[in-house]
């Protein structure tokens, strides 16, 4: 049983036949390379201004999911419930996408850069279990 106050567990379960979307689903890398280019394209301001403002803008997202949290769990008097467990979610891809913005705003090879990471802190997560990306 799910309340407000916690987020909705869901068990694993056997495969399932999925519906294919209606519109296509972008491909990661390349969406993040046109966000990144859209965003040079129309930034008020250029050059380490710009860099700072669009690693700046992770930490807003950040707030966004925190304000996310305590909405979906109605943890603030004067506003009750005002946010779902779906709002948490979609804040947490808005993160994990600006996060990647910022990467790639950084270097021109994001995927090498976050796959060599992700590697490392698997590694020393998960150690030699066989179960990390090589």
């Amino acid at each position: 049983m799910t309340t407000a106050n916690q987020p909705e567990r869901t068990q694993p379960t056997a495969p399932t036949t999925v519906t294919a979307p209606t519109a296509p689903s972008p491909d990661l890398w390349p969406t993040i390379d046109a966000l990144s280019t859209w965003l040079d394209a129309n930034q008020a301001r250029g050059g380490h201004e710009a860099l700072l403002v669009r690693v700046l803008k992770l930490s807003e997202e950040v707030g966004e999911v925190a304000q996310a949290v305590i909405g979906a769990t109605g943890q603030n008097p004067r506003k009750g419930a005002s946010h779902t467990w779906d709002d948490v979610r979609s804040e947490l891809c808005d993160v994990a996408i600006t996060a990647l913005v910022a990467l790639r705003t950084l270097t021109p090879e994001p995927e090498a850069v976050f796959a060599r990471h992700l590697g490392r802190v698997a590694q020393r997560s998960l150690g030699s279990t066989g179960d990390q990306p090589e």
